[in-house]
């Protein structure tokens, strides 16, 4: 039996196919190859040391004062205050004054390889209304509301249990 090939369809069958294999690999779930429970490792900025440095700074704030605006020790800390404050005072780096703008900062983080110093951002009806700085073991430290204070607070407690949350890592 004699093929008889058609050049142009020809050409146009090489052409596709090595158009193929240069095409971008198709995106795989990285987490289908990791054991049950584990998610691959998010990268940050921040050093083991220097996220250590911010989670021990954000315990030791435990007390000060809240004030809307705050980004001091002395005058008060609202959250964003706090984090923008702790950040740069502890690792040198520069954080977004607002809550709006931290939820943009950093890489998004699975609930699974949350470590400290990563931040913890609450959304509300879409909008992110608070923040902390994850400090380990279920704990977070913010700035929670007008007359109160800068405290440690718990993931799993009835309030924050119930709300919407995301994670970043700086």
């Amino acid at each position: 039996m004699h093929l008889r090939l058609h050049y142009p369809l020809l050409t146009a069958c090489v052409t596709l196919g090595l158009a193929a294999c240069s095409a971008p690999p198709i995106q795989r779930n990285e987490t289908s190859d990791l054991p049950p429970g584990m998610a691959p490792e998010v990268p940050g900025r921040l050093s083991q040391d220097q996220a250590n440095d911010v989670t021990l700074h954000a315990i030791s704030l435990v007390g000060t004062p809240y004030r809307w605006g705050g980004n001091t020790p002395e005058s008060g800390f609202d959250c964003s205050g706090l984090i923008a404050y702790v950040y740069k005072s502890s690792a040198q780096v520069p954080a977004p004054r607002t809550v709006a703008a931290l939820t943009g900062w950093g890489q998004p983080v699975p609930p699974a390889t949350l470590r400290s110093g990563d931040l913890v951002v609450f959304v509300q009806k879409g909008v992110a209304n608070h923040a902390g700085i994850y400090v380990g073991e279920g704990r977070f430290v913010h700035a929670p509301s007008t007359g109160g204070e800068v405290r440690l607070d718990s993931l799993s407690s009835s309030y924050w249990s119930r709300q919407q949350v995301s994670y970043r890592r700086p």
